[in-house]
């Protein structure tokens, strides 16, 4: 049995979907996943063209049952949206309409102030094929575009949602943007990476890569820089202590196994 159109019993601490007329079962399902994904949760839909609720939408959402399953369907975008204090629409077309016009990583901000301040957010998508009608626009206090190459700015349903959805979770995400799996070791310590450098200089110096003397500083130092750069850990410096002793070892028993040449 579908859910009707009666708010949430909780208030909103993210921006609730509503997808205008969605056609395609599977399109709800996909948009439903990308939702989840972004840790969002509140999908409305405005007269789905199949009947609802639909289990091939639930199979295609790979999973986002809590998405899919707490879903209500309206009559219309009006009721969908009676209860929002804030009203975004997307759309690649502004059907000359006079409306602030932003784009998800702007609009986040201000989602986010709104919710914090105790208001109710949605952001409409309209129908596949044709997106939302301007009498659907008018219900909308700002638009929404998404920039994207202008000779073809096309994206699917859940294409859409996953861009909204991706801001949104972004803009209060703190994953470093660079980290180094270590996977059970850690990083050198200073002391270890100045001792593979002594073991490798004196094996440099021994066969004679190092000889010119008044080279070898410079040499050195950029020998050294190159292996700073590589962020090294703990178990990579002893696999490096490893190849300079197994070559240094091979080195010398080549020497002593290489025939004298005649002068």
């Amino acid at each position: 049995m579908a859910r009707t159109g009666r708010p949430p019993a909780r208030p909103l601490n993210a921006p609730a979907i509503v997808l205008v007329r969605p056609q395609l079962p599977e399109n709800i399902g996909a948009a439903a996943r990308a939702m989840l994904n972004c840790g969002l949760t509140e999908l409305r839909l405005v007269q789905p063209r199949e009947a609802w609720p639909n289990e091939r939408a639930r199979e295609v959402s790979s999973g986002a049952f809590e998405v899919i399953d707490n879903a209500r369907v309206y009559p219309s975008a009006r009721a969908a949206t009676a209860d929002l204090t804030r009203v975004y629409a997307t759309t690649a077309r502004h059907r000359q309409m006079i409306k602030p016009v932003e784009t998800p990583r702007a609009a986040v901000a201000s989602i986010r102030a709104d919710i914090a301040a105790g208001g109710r957010v949605g952001i409409l998508f309209g129908p596949e094929r044709t997106g939302l009608e301007n009498d659907e626009l008018t219900l909308a206090d700002r638009l929404l575009s998404v920039p994207l190459n202008p000779g073809f700015a096309s994206l699917n349903l859940a294409q859409a949602v996953l861009v909204l959805g991706y801001e949104w979770f972004q803009g209060a995400d703190e994953t470093p943007p660079r980290r180094l799996v270590l996977n059970g070791t850690r990083p050198a310590e200073r002391a270890e990476l100045m001792n593979f450098f002594d073991h490798l200089e004196a094996q440099l110096v021994e066969c004679g890569f190092l000889r010119i003397a008044d080279k070898r500083p410079s040499m050195v130092r950029n020998i050294r820089n190159i292996f700073l750069r590589a962020d090294l850990t703990r178990q990579e410096i002893r696999t490096l202590h490893g190849i300079v002793k197994d070559l240094s070892t091979l080195r010398v028993k080549g020497s002593k196994r290489r025939p004298k040449t005649e002068k």
